[in-house]
């Protein structure tokens, strides 16, 4: 019988899309650097690389509106972070949940700009008006930029303390395991 639930879900979906080593070795843009990137070191999964991998893939999903993938990939090499934490990492950013995170982009960067919000009325006026592209450049294009960067910052950290508190209790947990599975066969030896 098949397996129910979201975490079976979210291992089948993984496992789907994960990034695989021949799909790094076949990529046209990634062929000049794919010797590096295919390094056994940034595949395996340790308690330093994978929450490398995961903040790298959260800044460059953030940050970076294409080509995510490539350039997580490619900024593994000097972090020495595991590539495809790094690249699975950048599909928090995906059609769903872009446009949420414009928003909240635009209103960080207008926070720490200490920008108030364009009413409504104004926005509709700034796009009639023939400087609709101004407005979006100089009104939006800026507090979305700081909102961005700042955001892309902070995704970063928390991706590498979620990473590394989980790595650890993942670790724990198997320990734990042991230990109780060590004990049932010394009581039944007993």
């Amino acid at each position: 019988m098949a397996e129910r639930g979201l975490g079976p879900r979210f291992r089948a979906w993984v496992d789907r899309n994960l990034p695989t080593r021949e799909s790094f070795e076949s990529n046209k843009w990634l062929k000049p650097v794919a010797h590096r990137i295919l390094h056994s070191s940034l595949w395996r999964m340790t308690r330093r690389s994978i929450p490398r991998g995961v903040a790298l893939g959260m800044f460059t999903g953030i940050l970076i509106p294409m080509g995510q993938i490539p350039a997580s990939a490619v900024l593994a090499l000097p972090l020495r972070a595991n590539v495809p934490a790094a690249a699975l990492t950048t599909f928090f950013t995906n059609p769903f949940t872009t446009p949420f995170l414009f928003i909240l982009y635009y209103k960080v960067g207008g926070w720490v700009l200490h920008l108030t919000g364009t009413s409504p009325a104004e926005a509709t006026t700034a796009v009639a008006d023939s400087g609709w592209l101004h407005w979006l450049a100089a009104d939006v294009g800026l507090p979305t930029a700081v909102g961005m960067f700042l955001c892309s910052v902070i995704g970063g950290i928390l991706g590498y303390v979620v990473a590394a508190l989980g790595w650890r209790l993942w670790i724990t947990r198997k320990w734990r395991k042991r230990q109780v599975e060590r004990a049932e066969r010394q009581i039944d030896a007993a």
